[in-house]
C-alpha cells in the first residue's frame, strides 16, 4: 500500500499541510502576544479617558450608526479616531490575519473529515486512516493543535481585548473586512470570561463550551480519543523500557487527551470508568503537565469542576501516593547525580568504556532526565495558584518529601546535559568513523593471522617455532574468512566474528601455543581487533534517537526562567560555568523539533519564520542569562573608578624619597588590580562558550558579549542622562516598528517625570521654555535670546556648542529629529484651528467676504483704507489670540533648527571636512540632475523604489547642509480665505511692534509680548507649506496695504511714514531675506521708491 506521507498521497499530504499549518499559528499567535498595543487594555485612567470613546467592543455591533454618530458629533475625536487608525491598523491587520486562520484552520478539517466520509480520497476512510500509525498521529494532532491554539489565544490575548481588536479592524478596513467571514471569526474569538489573573474565577463550563462554538463531527472526537486511550501512538515506551517510566514516556499523549477530553466533556463529567483507565495509565504518579512548549497544567486545578475526573484522579492526589513520588523521585534524583558526577570526571568516558555500557549509560540519562521533568514540573510556580488553598498543600507536600533545592535540581539539568551532549558528541564521531575503523580492525586482524601463517610455514625465523603446515594452512584460513567477513550484512558478521574469536582461543589451547609468548600476543592481538570488530558494528543509530527522546526538555520552555536568578549567581561566582549551561541551552533547543517537524515533513513555508521565532526566543533567553557578564563587569568598573578619583593620588613629577610610601597606595593599587583581573576572568568567562547553532540562529560568544556591553551601556547612560537632565519647569512609533529601537540591545524605557517620555524630550522641552518668545526676545544679529523685562541674555548659540560636546553629533541630530516632529504636530494642530475658528464661524467669513470684495482687484489701492482694515481687524479679534500662539511656536522652533543646523554643519566641515565637502558635492549634482529632467523628461530621475534621495537627506540634516526654512512640514488642501486670513493677522499684530534702530523690531509693551524674528519666520513656514500662489496673493497684499496707507498719508499731507507701513516693509525686507529671494518678487508689489524712502527712515 502507498505510504501514507508519500507526495502522491492525497489524503495523506492534505491533513499533513493542516496540522502543519496549526503549529505555525500557533507559533504566529505566540509572537504576536507579545506585541499587543497597550491602549487595547484600557488598564490605567488615561488610556480610558483619552481612547474610552473610540475603542469599542462586541456591542458596537448592535448599534453601529448610534457609535459613528457619536464620534462624528464631536471633531477632536474625529481626528483622534485617524490618528488611532494610522498608527495601529498594521498591527491590527497582522492580528486580524492571525484569527482568520484559525478560524480557516477548523474549516478546514471539517473539510478534511466530510471529503473522507464522502469517499473522495479513494479507498481512503476515517476508520482506514486512523489504523495507519502515521494517519492516527496526524488525526490525533490535528484536532489537538486546535484545541492548542483556543487556549493559547484566551491566555494570551485576553477576551476584551481581542473583542476590540476585532472591532477596530472592522471599522478601520471595512472595503477589506466586506466579504470576509468576519461575523464567524467574531463568534468564535468573543469574550470566554476567562482570565490568566491569579485567583481569577474560572467561567462557568470553561473551556467545553469555547471549544463547541465550531460544531466538530463527534464520531471523529470518540475516535480520536479512543485511539489516545488505548495506543502508544508514537511508540515511544520502546525508547522507556522500564515501568516506572511509562507516564514520562506517553506524556506527549497524555498532553493531547487533556485537550481532547475539553472537545466531549460528558467523559470528564459522567464516564467514570473512561476516567479511571485514563489516569491510571497516564496519571498514577504526575497531575501536573505540559500541554504545549512549556504551557503548564495542574489537573488538581483543571479537573476540579468535572465529577468523573476528580474522582478519577483523587488516588493519585492522595497524601500518601504523593509523599511516596515525591520521596521515590527525590532519592533517585540524588543516586544518578552521584552517578553523572562520577561519569563526567575527566577520563571517564572513554570509547571502549561507553560502547562496553550502552544500555547502562542509557539507563542513567532516562533516570536523571524522568526525575528532573517530574521534580521541575510538580514544583513550578506556574502550576500553581498561590490563591488555590489545596494546590498550596499539594506543592508545599511535594517541596517538604523532596527535600527539594531548586540549586541541586539546576545542577543535576546542568550536568544531565553536559553528559547528554558528551554522548552525542561521541556517538555521532563513532557513527561517522564506523565503517573506516571496522575495515581497519578488519585489515588488522586478517594481516596478524597472514604474519603468523607465514611464521609457521618454517620461512620467517621466529625464535623456537618448528614448521607447522597444518597450523599454517589454518592461519591462512582464518586471514581469508576475516577479510570475507561483510559490514552491510552485520547480523552475519558479527556471528561469524564471535566464532572466530572462539577458535582462536581454541587453537592455543589444543595446540600447546601458550608456551610461545609471541605467538600468544599475535593471537591476543588479532582477538582484540575482532572484539572491537563487533563493539564496533553495534553502534547504531538508534542510540542516538533514544537519546534525543530522552532528552526533551520541551516542557521547561517556559519553567526554566525560574532559574535564570541560579544560572547567573553560578556564573558571577565561577565564569567558566558557561561552558556547562552551553549544553544546557543547546538541550533546551531540542524543545523546536516538536512544533518544526510536521512544518519540515510538508515542506511548507512558513518552517523559517516558525524556525525563526522559537530560535529567536531561545537566543533571547540565552542573552538574558548571560547579560550578567557585562553587568558584573560594569560594576568592577565602578569600582575602579571609584578608586581611581578618590583614592589613589597622582603622583607629582617629583616628591621626596621618604613620600615614596605615601605614593605608593599599595592596597588601592592592588585592589585596581584584582578587579581589573576579574573583568578579564569574565569576558573569557562567556568567549569559552564556542560558536553555537541555536534552533537556526548562530550565536557568536564575541557579539553575544559586545551586545551585551552595548546593552548595558545604553542602559547606564541612558539612566544617568535620565536622572541629569531634569529640569525643574513651569505621532506616535511603537516599539517594534522603530529602526533605532533593538530587542537585544534596548533603549530602556523610565517612569515620565513630566510630560516627555526620554531625557532629549525633557531638553528640548527645557529650551522651549527658556526660549519662549512671550518672555524672550530674540536678536538674529547677535544669535542671542535676552529677557524681555529685564534685558538680560538668557542663552546664546554657545548652547548648542555644549549640547555638541555633551550629547554628540547624534544627539544634537536628535533634538533636531524631535524639534522637526513637533513644528509638524503644531501645523497640524493649527489647520484643526483653522478649520474651527475661520471656516466654520459664519460671522468671521461674512467679515472676509467683506474685505475681499474690498480689496479687489489687488493691483489696484484701497479707497478709505484705514478704515476697511480696522473693520476687518476688529470683526476677526476674536481669533488673534489662538493664532498668534500658533505661529509664534512654529517660528521659535525654526529658530532653534536655524541654530542647530549652523552648529552641525560648523563641526562637520571641522571635523569631516572630506565628508562635508562630498556631501555638498553629491547634492548639488544630485540637484543639477534633477532640474535638467524637468527640463528635459528624457534625461535620468530617481525612481520611487530608488532610496537615494530619501538616505541623502539624512546625511545632509545631520551635517547641517539644510535649510528648516525650505522644508514641508505637512500636505495641505486647499483653505480658502488663507492669505487674506495671514494678510490680516499680520497687520493686526504691527501695532503691538515699534521699530528700535539699534535692533529692529521690538515688543511695544511687555505686557502684551510679541517677537518679531517668531513671527516673520512662523508666517513664512506656515505659507510655505502651501501652493506658492497663496504666497504670491499674500505678497500682493501686504504690497497693496503700503501702497494704499502711503497714498492716504499723501492725500493727508503727513510727512512722516506711518509705523505700520515700516513694519510691513521691514517684514518684506526680511521676507527676502530668509527665503533667499530676489528683490523683485516684492518690488512687484511695492515700487521701489517707497522703498527707498524708507531707507532714509531706517
Amino acid at each position: 500500500m502507498l505510504d501514507f506521507l508519500a507526495e502522491n498521497n492525497h489524503c495523506g499530504q492534505a491533513i499533513l499541510r493542516i496540522v502543519s499549518c496549526g503549529n505555525a499559528i500557533i507559533a504566529e499567535l505566540l509572537r504576536l502576544s507579545e506585541f499587543i498595543p497597550g491602549v487595547f487594555r484600557l488598564k490605567d485612567k488615561a488610556d480610558q479617558q483619552k481612547y474610552g470613546e473610540i475603542i469599542f467592543d462586541f456591542s458596537y455591533f448592535k448599534g453601529p450608526e448610534v457609535c459613528e454618530g457619536r464620534l462624528e458629533a464631536k471633531p477632536e475625536l474625529l481626528d483622534l479616531d485617524d490618528e488611532f487608525r494610522e498608527n495601529n491598523i498594521e498591527i491590527l491587520t497582522r492580528f486580524y490575519l492571525a484569527f482568520q486562520s484559525v478560524h480557516k484552520y477548523i474549516v478546514d478539517l471539517n473539510r478534511y473529515l466530510d471529503d473522507l466520509n464522502e469517499g473522495i480520497y479513494i479507498q481512503q476512510t476515517l476508520e482506514t486512516v486512523l489504523l495507519n500509525e502515521d494517519g492516527k498521529q496526524l488525526l490525533c494532532e490535528a484536532l489537538y493543535l486546535y484545541g492548542v491554539m483556543l487556549l493559547v489565544i484566551d491566555q494570551k490575548i485576553e477576551g476584551e481585548v481581542r473583542e476590540r481588536m476585532l472591532v477596530s479592524y472592522y471599522r478601520y478596513s471595512a472595503a477589506r473586512s466586506a466579504d470576509s467571514n468576519m461575523d464567524d471569526i467574531c463568534k468564535l474569538l468573543r469574550s470566554t470570561g476567562y482570565s490568566s489573573q491569579p485567583g481569577a474565577r474560572r467561567p462557568l463550563n470553561y473551556p467545553e463550551s469555547y471549544f463547541s462554538r465550531v460544531p466538530i463531527s463527534e464520531t471523529f472526537i470518540s475516535m480520536v480519543i479512543g485511539r489516545l486511550r488505548s495506543d502508544d501512538i508514537y511508540n515511544q515506551v520502546s525508547a522507556y523500557p522500564l515501568p516506572e517510566h511509562r507516564s514520562t514516556a506517553l506524556a506527549t499523549q497524555a498532553a493531547m487527551l487533556y485537550v481532547l477530553l475539553y472537545f466531549d466533556p460528558s467523559i470528564l463529567h459522567t464516564q467514570q470508568a473512561k476516567m479511571r483507565e485514563i489516569v491510571d495509565k497516564y496519571f498514577p504518579d504526575n497531575w501536573v503537565i505540559s500541554i504545549y512548549m512549556g504551557i503548564c497544567v495542574n489537573l488538581a486545578e483543571a479537573w476540579e469542576p468535572y465529577k468523573a475526573a476528580k474522582t478519577a484522579l483523587n488516588y493519585t492526589l492522595d497524601l500518601s501516593n504523593i509523599k511516596e513520588q515525591a520521596s521515590r523521585y527525590a532519592a533517585v534524583a540524588e543516586r544518578v547525580h552521584t552517578q553523572v558526577r562520577q561519569l563526567l570526571k575527566e577520563g571517564c568516558l572513554r570509547e571502549e568504556m561507553v560502547l562496553d555500557n550502552i544500555p547502562k549509560l542509557l539507563n542513567c540519562l532516562r533516570d536523571c532526565n524522568v526525575a528532573i521533568r517530574w521534580l521541575m514540573l510538580h514544583t513550578a510556580d506556574l502550576a500553581c495558584d498561590p490563591n488555590n488553598k489545596r494546590l498550596r498543600q499539594i506543592k508545599d507536600q511535594v517541596l517538604t518529601d523532596s527535600k527539594y533545592n531548586p540549586k541541586i535540581l539546576f545542577q543535576l539539568l546542568l550536568n544531565t546535559a553536559q553528559f547528554e551532549f558528551i554522548l552525542k558528541e561521541m556517538f555521532k564521531q563513532m557513527l561517522s568513523e564506523k565503517q573506516e575503523k571496522w575495515e581497519s580492525f578488519k585489515k588488522e586482524g586478517s594481516e596478524r593471522m597472514a604474519e603468523l601463517a607465514d611464521v609457521f610455514s618454517g620461512v620467517k625465523p621466529l625464535t623456537r617455532v618448528e614448521k607447522n603446515e597444518n597450523l599454517q594452512a589454518w592461519f591462512r584460513e582464518i586471514s581469508k574468512q576475516i577479510m570475507s567477513l561483510n559490514y552491510d550484512d552485520s547480523t552475519a558478521a558479527g556471528r561469524k566474528t564471535v566464532q572466530l574469536i572462539q577458535a582462536l582461543e581454541e587453537v592455543q589451547e589444543f595446540h600447546q601455543l601458550e608456551s610461545n609468548l609471541q605467538v600468544c600476543q599475535f593471537l591476543a592481538d588479532t582477538r582484540k581487533f575482532l572484539h572491537q570488530m563487533i563493539r564496533t558494528i553495534n553502534i547504531k543509530e538508534e542510540v542516538l534517537i533514544t537519546m534525543q527522546i530522552v532528552g526533551d526538555l520541551s516542557y521547561a520552555w517556559q519553567l526554566i526562567d525560574s532559574f535564570t536568578s541560579i544560572m547567573q549567581e553560578s556564573i558571577r561566582a565561577n565564569p567558566s560555568m558557561v561552558t556547562k549551561l552551553r549544553a544546557t541551552f543547546l538541550k533546551l533547543a531540542s524543545a523546536l523539533d516538536m512544533p518544526l517537524l510536521r512544518i519540515n515533513q510538508a515542506n511548507s513555508p512558513d518552517l523559517l519564520s516558525v524556525s525563526q521565532y522559537y530560535s529567536g526566543e531561545l537566543v533571547s533567553y540565552v542573552r538574558k542569562v548571560l547579560q550578567i557578564i557585562p553587568e558584573s563587569m560594569f560594576t568592577s568598573l565602578l569600582k575602579i573608578i571609584k578608586l581611581q578619583t578618590h583614592d589613589i593620588i597622582e603622583v607629582p613629577t617629583r616628591l621626596d624619597k621618604d613620600k615614596l610610601r605615601d605614593y605608593a597606595q599599595l592596597v588601592p593599587r592592588y585592589e585596581v588590580a584584582k578587579l581589573t583581573h576579574a573583568i578579564s576572568v569574565f569576558t573569557e568567562g562567556i568567549l569559552m562558550m564556542k560558536t553555537t547553532l541555536v534552533g537556526i540562529i548562530e550565536v557568536d560568544p564575541k557579539q553575544l558579549l559586545e551586545d551585551g556591553i552595548r546593552k548595558e551601556l545604553v542602559k547606564r547612560v541612558a539612566l544617568a542622562l535620565h536622572r541629569g537632565l531634569t529640569f525643574n519647569p513651569k505621532a506616535k512609533i511603537q516599539d517594534w516598528q522603530s529602526m533605532y529601537q533593538s530587542t537585544h540591545i534596548p533603549i530602556p524605557k523610565f517612569a515620565p517625570v513630566d510630560e516627555s517620555i526620554t531625557f532629549i524630550g525633557r531638553l528640548c522641552r527645557e529650551i522651549l521654555r527658556i526660549t519662549d518668545p512671550k518672555t524672550a526676545c530674540y536678536i538674529d544679529q547677535l544669535n542671542t535670546w535676552y529677557d524681555m523685562r529685564n534685558h538680560q541674555e538668557v542663552t546664546n548659540s554657545r548652547l548648542f556648542s555644549e549640547i555638541q560636546d555633551t550629547l554628540g553629533t547624534f544627539g544634537l541630530n536628535g533634538l533636531d529629529r524631535l524639534l522637526c516632529f513637533m513644528i509638524v504636530k503644531e501645523l497640524q494642530n493649527f489647520l484643526s484651528m483653522f478649520q474651527k475658528m475661520v471656516l466654520r464661524d459664519k460671522p468671521v467669513l461674512d467679515a472676509l467676504k467683506v474685505l475681499m470684495n474690498s480689496v479687489n482687484p489687488l493691483k489696484g489701492t484701497v479707497a478709505s483704507s484705514g478704515k476697511v482694515y480696522s473693520t476687518a481687524i476688529a470683526k476677526t479679534q476674536k481669533i488673534w489670540a489662538a493664532y498668534l500662539d500658533a505661529i509664534m511656536k512654529v517660528g521659535q522652533m525654526q529658530i532653534l533648527r536655524r541654530q542647530i543646523a549652523n552648529e552641525l554643519n560648523y563641526s562637520c566641515r571641522f571635523d569631516s571636512k572630506h565628508l562635508a565637502a562630498a556631501l555638498e558635492n553629491l547634492n548639488k549634482a544630485i540637484l543639477a540632475d534633477i532640474e535638467a529632467h524637468y527640463q528635459d523628461p528624457s534625461l535620468p530621475y530617481p525612481r520611487e523604489d530608488n532610496t537615494l534621495l530619501y538616505e541623502i537627506t539624512a546625511y545632509l540634516e545631520a551635517a547641517g547642509i539644510h535649510n528648516p526654512l525650505n522644508k514641508i512640514y505637512i500636505t495641505t488642501k486647499r483653505l480658502p480665505y488663507f492669505p487674506v486670513v495671514n494678510f490680516l493677522f499680520l497687520i493686526a499684530q504691527l501695532p503691538k511692534l515699534q521699530h528700535n534702530k539699534n535692533f529692529g523690531m521690538a515688543c511695544r509693551k511687555p505686557a502684551d509680548p510679541i517677537d518679531w524674528p517668531p513671527l516673520v519666520l512662523g508666517l513664512l513656514t506656515l505659507l510655505k507649506q502651501f501652493h506658492s500662489r497663496y504666497t504670491e496673493q499674500f505678497l500682493a497684499l501686504i504690497g497693496q496695504f503700503v501702497r494704499s496707507t502711503m497714498e492716504q498719508c499723501t492725500s493727508q499731507k503727513i510727512p512722516e511714514m506711518p509705523a505700520d507701513v515700516v513694519g510691513a516693509l521691514l517684514f518684506l525686507e526680511d521676507y527676502v531675506r530668509y527665503t533667499k529671494l530676489p528683490r523683485r518678487v516684492v518690488e512687484a508689489h511695492v515700487p521701489s521708491f517707497i522703498f527707498d524712502e524708507f531707507r532714509t527712515v531706517l
